[in-house]
């Protein structure tokens, strides 16, 4: 009776975890979307507690009431600012998690294993299930438990390194030890030389190594990859740590473990392989070093910045007809979302167009500046993506651009050699006005100069965004 309620509760939580996905691919159906993804959850958690193999309640229950409130406490604390860094930091721990798994289910096997059959009868849970295996079942199962146990601790140490390029703890510039990508395949042979010892009786310590060269894998791989395309990465060890779960599902004989993993594993890759689509790039060049691996020299930037204060540029937005706003990473760090959309009914309520237009890898993660926008009650329907806006800017009076960089810079279509050769951007250069809204006059996070700023019809609006918006609406109410 027990598994059959188990078994019903996953099928459950499963079509839950499916419509929460599936809702998470609109704003408007994204909140309700949330809440399938936590009623599943907490099904599959009764399920199993009271499921086959139940026991260690106490146990369990302090674990889950542990997680919740740290759970719970980085949810409250943590900035909108910081959510590509925690998502990165969650992957590591799914990770983590699926190593440990491992580690624990050929400790489990080895123990069941020199058991003598009445010994055996007597087990419960997962040492029952493992105990009526048959010799080809268990040789399946070390091929399960490897393969989750190595990408798991590729997921870990990747996403360790990815939180700290960009909570910005580790520098963000692509960085390999002498030999490069070298090193990584011959860590990967290795690992491959450790998985058949592993199969002809190498034991935990052949685990142990293959484990080892995994985290150096994951270490080396993405500390090669620049802050640039950190994005993309994110989205890939989100990918990785679905199919480390989906691999472990196997090993435990957890179906809902198995979809759940599926599902994670393969939306990360999906959203990889449109993110790389976006930015012009192949998810091989991604991996092989990031930006920066230009033929010659970049073009030299000619002209000079040219700033404009507040009431420039309020008497600019008075005499526009149309304006297109394009939020990028430094409207996040400045929490300028709420002060935009302020602006924006200002400027609504005047008779004017205005709308946004997101690249796809605006901000630090996929999705970034729609959450923001959201959470600040702009209309979905004014916020376009790049393919449906770019060819508008021709025809728009002002293009304002708050706090990016990369995804507006024209060298991506002008300069052959430049790092972001061949990059869909938006094409706000084309506006009759630009105004650029930045801190400094820096190159951004990925260290590349932006002609924009040169441009004749482009002027420079210095200072924190969310406190020069906030200075315009003031001059223009």
């Amino acid at each position: 009776m027990d598994f059959g309620f188990t078994t019903a509760a996953y099928v459950v939580s499963a079509v839950l975890f499916i419509l929460a996905l599936g809702g998470l691919s609109g704003q408007e159906s994204a909140k309700r979307a949330i809440w399938y993804g936590i009623v599943g959850m907490a099904l599959a958690v009764v399920a199993t507690l009271i499921g086959p193999g139940q026991g260690l309640w106490m146990l369990s229950l302090i674990m889950i009431a542990g997680g919740a409130f740290i759970g719970y406490q980085l949810a409250t604390r943590v900035q909108m600012t910081q959510m590509p860094e925690l998502v990165a930091i969650m992957h590591s721990l799914v990770g983590l998690a699926a190593v440990f798994v491992g580690f624990n289910a050929e400790f489990e096997l080895n123990r069941v294993l020199v058991m003598d059959e009445a010994a055996r009868e007597a087990l419960t849970g997962f040492a029952a299930i493992l105990a009526h295996k048959t010799p080809v079942e268990i040789n399946i199962l070390r091929v399960e438990l490897v393969l989750g146990v190595w990408i798991g601790a590729v997921t870990f140490t990747g996403s360790v390194i990815a939180y700290g390029k960009l909570a910005g703890r580790v520098d963000s510039v692509a960085k390999k030890l002498p030999g490069g990508h070298i090193l990584n395949a011959a860590a990967a042979i290795l690992s491959v030389v450790m998985a058949v010892w592993f199969f002809n009786g190498g034991g935990f310590v052949a685990l142990l190594v293959l484990t080892l060269l995994a985290l150096f894998i994951g270490y080396h791989l993405i500390m090669g990859i620049g802050g640039a395309d950190m994005p993309v990465v994110v989205s890939m060890l989100n990918s990785y740590s679905g199919w480390a779960a989906a691999a472990i599902g196997f090993s435990l004989g957890n179906d809902l473990l198995i979809v759940v993993g599926a599902l994670v594993g393969s939306s990360g890759a999906i959203l990889s392989y449109i993110m790389c689509k976006a930015m012009n790039r192949s998810f091989v060049s991604v991996i092989l070093g990031g930006f920066g691996g230009a033929s010659g020299p970049a073009a030299e930037v000619e002209g000079e910045m040219i700033a404009i204060d507040a009431d420039g540029v309020a008497s600019a937005l008075e005499d526009a007809d149309s304006v297109i706003i394009v939020p990028g990473y430094g409207m996040a760090v400045a929490q300028a979302q709420n002060s935009v959309s302020m602006l924006t009914d200002h400027l609504r309520k005047q008779g004017k167009s205005v709308r946004f237009a997101i690249h796809p890898v605006a901000g630090r993660l996929p999705g970034h500046m729609n959450v923001l926008l959201a959470e600040a009650k702009v209309p979905y329907d004014i916020v376009l993506e790049m393919d449906e806006i770019n060819e508008d800017f021709p025809s728009t009076d002002v293009a304002i651009v708050i706090g990016s960089n990369d995804i507006v810079n024209p060298a991506a279509q002008d300069d052959p050699n430049s790092p972001i050769a061949g990059m869909p951007v938006l094409e706000v250069w084309k506006a009759k006005q630009v105004f650029v809204m930045k801190r400094g006059k820096g190159t951004g996070y990925s260290g590349i100069e932006n002609p924009l700023f040169f441009k004749e019809n482009t002027r420079m609006f210095y200072g924190d965004a969310r406190e020069s918006l906030d200075r315009l609406l003031s001059l223009m109410r």
